[in-house]
């Protein structure tokens, strides 16, 4: 008796065709398992997030500064920001520090204590604000000379001054900004930063303030 192989095998797999099936699920199911978990990093990886930290603080004149050298402390002190923007140090003399974030600072001490000790390592921590200050002069219940603690509005500036007066033009303020040898003049709309602009719009227009600034209101 002739036996043909091909049915022979089709014969054997229709008999254990149950068990078969499980295999070939088993498998299946083992190379999802393993597709997924190689590719799960990927999908789950979180996207890199472009959050802006905002300007870094910028050291001003009066700032009061701790200069902390690590194993030095001759060279370790507290020094106020003298009016023309430069601070005294042992070894270093006069610095220059006003115009420059505490950061940039750091690495200018670093750099100019290497020819004193080796690999210095130090910080500069701003202990006192004092250089934020800005100006009010017209129409406000309360004009003067404000020392901010913290970036501020023209807005919140003039809250501080006591808001403005019943006789103010309002669509008319000026603030008076120092650029070099210049002096810009910014135009500064009330009426339209705050009601009249509409929930939408306000404080569009709202900008900080920049130490030394006056704020004009006629």
């Amino acid at each position: 008796m002739t036996v043909n192989p091909i049915a022979s095998r089709a014969g054997l797999l229709a008999g254990h065709g149950p068990m078969v099936w499980r295999a070939c699920r088993l498998v299946t199911c083992g190379l999802a398992l393993a597709i997924s978990a190689w590719a799960a990093p990927a999908l789950a990886a979180p996207q890199e997030l472009t959050a802006d930290p905002g300007p870094s603080y910028v050291i001003g004149p009066e700032d009061v500064l701790e200069i902390a050298v690590w194993g030095n402390p001759d060279v370790t002190r507290t020094v106020p920001v003298r009016p023309d923007g430069k601070i005294s140090l042992p070894l270093l003399n006069d610095v220059q520090a006003a115009g420059l974030t505490p950061m940039q600072l750091r690495a200018i001490l670093a750099a100019s204590l290497e020819q004193y000790m080796a690999a210095p390592m130090l910080s500069v921590i701003v202990r006192e604000v004092h250089s934020l200050k800005v100006t009010v002069i017209g129409e406000v219940k309360t004009p003067g000379r404000y020392e901010l603690r913290s970036r501020s509005t023209v807005l919140e500036v003039l809250a501080m001054a006591g808001g403005l007066s019943q006789y103010a033009a309002r669509a008319r303020i000026t603030i008076l900004r120092r650029d070099g040898d210049a002096v810009r003049e910014l135009s500064y709309d009330f009426e339209k930063i705050t009601a009249r602009a509409g929930p939408r719009n306000a404080g569009r227009e709202n900008f900080c303030v920049q130490p030394g600034d006056i704020i004009l209101v006629p």
